[in-house]
């Protein structure tokens, strides 16, 4: 269940479909050019355990450096490319990365990463698709991927074993941490806990077409979509979601499985019904939606149009847990995100005490043999254990008679914006450092699409000063130092943030008359 055995069995069958650009990469293609950069790998000194960044958009490439780097027993880190330059290298420098991987529509960007990034033995830049380069126009701190994978043999490595990803999650101090898995090492070709799931619950086979609308940097995209080429479905990458590309998709390639967000439901029903009813949604068997609760109305809405095929589940990058549900199981149990398959929940207080059926708490999971830690953070990985040695995502909810889970809210502070986790602390750091700020809080607010939007309440030194066109500033100054998605939407001035005497913000002072009129913060 990996491209050396895949490349044999299904030869020429796309193993994967670029939707804008209409490439497709074979089950050889696949198996050959991972080979190619595993050789490479080899040939600069790495060893499994060692790790490899990449932040670079959708292309035709991507999976081909994840599957060379998990051939080869590596750690990959994928970065979006909506970061700043700073955040990229502090995830490379904090991951250990020894060699980056890029893409020409990001060179001009990343040109100095190997001289601000000690570790790094290399880096290389890929085509991309209507934005292509000669070697000539790299200069000399950049090689071509192309020109560099083509000296080595198509032939698997010796000594073949599985890597992992090690994806970031936020720190305690607002800079992201990573999450490494703690797993031992494994033959090349083990099934991992997302083919069990495709396979035994999802319904999926060797001719499934998956349908993949968004950043494969992301855990559950980029999960599934190695999972689909790993049982050797054929799987449909869009460069970004577009509602009615994204239909059409379906359509066209007759989709049998797909994994979206509810925001992008939301987007869905906004469409006009004539719009809507221009595509054929019957080969749908399976639309997997997760990374946030779907309000109740959409999801009602999305099952009378598509039928009883919408799949739920919750679960993170920490992989300590599965909870999910059919439409069957969420139509009797309305609200609820499903079952625990992998790892008992409990549900506590903040004494680590379990609580009664009904009642909202902490959820943890108990789970044999599972284990993660928040790299370079020990202090953020202990705060993620109870006294039991259960483990949290810092989520809340509670358990009905049944055994069916219900989120109520979400970690203290991290905002969900279009199924993308976002957390505060960053975009406060930044603001504090502007000198007209004195204080500041950032926190998500309701949004009817985005489910949330980011939130600023700004304290200035000369509260006098506050105007709209302050306003528009500190927001710009945000974004020119941040993700954009990251940044408020709105900025609000108050003459005084609540703190406690020993500092600690009361966000909740702030936050609670946004939501009011509303039984959950879950939009």
């Amino acid at each position: 269940m990996y491209p050396g055995n895949n490349s044999a069995i299904y030869g020429d069958k796309p193993a994967y479909i670029m939707a804008e650009s209409g490439e497709a990469v074979s089950h050889v293609q696949l198996d050959e050019g991972s080979n190619r950069l595993a050789q490479y790998f080899g040939h600069l000194g790495l060893l499994p355990g060692d790790s490899i960044a990449l932040c670079m958009e959708n292309n035709a490439r991507f999976l081909e450096v994840i599957w060379a780097a998990q051939r080869s027993g590596l750690y990959y880190t994928p970065i979006s490319p909506r970061f700043g330059l700073e955040e990229v290298l502090y995830i490379i420098n904090d991951c250990g990365a020894k060699v980056f991987i890029t893409s020409a529509n990001h060179v001009d960007r990343f040109d100095t990463i190997g001289t601000k990034c000690p570790g790094i033995l290399k880096v290389l830049a890929c085509n991309s698709f209507g934005n292509p380069f000669t070697t000539k126009e790299l200069g000399q701190l950049i090689d071509s991927y192309e020109d560099t994978v083509a000296k080595f043999p198509p032939r698997p490595i010796e000594g073949e074993i599985e890597g992992s990803d090690l994806l970031y999650s936020s720190g305690t101090t607002g800079k992201p941490k990573g999450v490494r898995l703690n797993r031992d090492p494994q033959p090349i070709g083990t099934p991992d806990a997302v083919v069990m799931l495709l396979k035994f619950m999802y319904q999926a086979t060797d001719k499934s077409l998956y349908l993949s609308p968004a950043p494969l940097y992301h855990a559950a995209p980029l999960r599934f979509t190695m999972a689909f080429t790993r049982i050797g479905g054929t799987v449909i990458i869009m460069d970004h979601f577009d509602p009615v590309e994204y239909l059409s998709l379906i359509d066209r390639y007759q989709i049998t499985h797909t994994q979206v967000v509810p925001t992008m439901f939301v987007r869905l029903l906004k469409l006009d019904r004539a719009i809507r009813e221009r595509f054929d949604m019957s080969s749908l068997i399976c639309a997997i939606h997760a990374s946030a609760p779907c309000p109740k109305e959409v999801k009602y809405e999305m099952i009378d149009w598509w039928g009883p095929v919408l799949y739920e589940y919750y679960a993170g990058t920490e992989s300590n847990g599965f909870v999910a549900c059919n439409s069957k199981e969420w139509l009797e149990h309305p609200g609820t995100v499903g079952k625990s398959l992998l790892g008992a929940i409990h549900v506590c207080n903040d004494d680590g005490e379990e609580l009664g059926v009904g009642q909202d708490g902490t959820i943890y999971f108990e789970m044999d043999g599972a284990g993660f830690e928040y790299l370079n953070d020990p202090d953020k990985t202990r705060s993620s254990r109870s006294k039991q040695g259960w483990s949290t995502l810092g989520d809340i909810g509670h358990l009905d008679q049944d055994g069916y889970l219900y989120l109520t809210d979400r970690k203290a502070n991290m905002i969900i914006s279009g199924g993308v986790n976002i957390y505060p602390q960053e975009c406060e750091n930044e603001l504090i450092s502007h000198p007209m700020v004195m204080d500041c809080a950032v926190f998500g607010i309701p949004d009817d699409e985005m489910g949330e939007q980011v939130k600023a309440v700004v304290q200035l030194v000369e509260p006098s000063q506050a105007s709209p066109e302050l306003a528009e500033e500190l927001i710009e100054f945000c974004r020119n130092r941040l993700a954009h998605y990251k940044c408020p939407k709105t900025l609000d001035f108050t003459d005084e943030l609540p703190r406690y005497p020993n500092g600690k913000l009361y966000k909740r002072l702030l936050r609670d008359p946004y939501w009011q009129g509303r039984s959950s913060k879950i939009i």
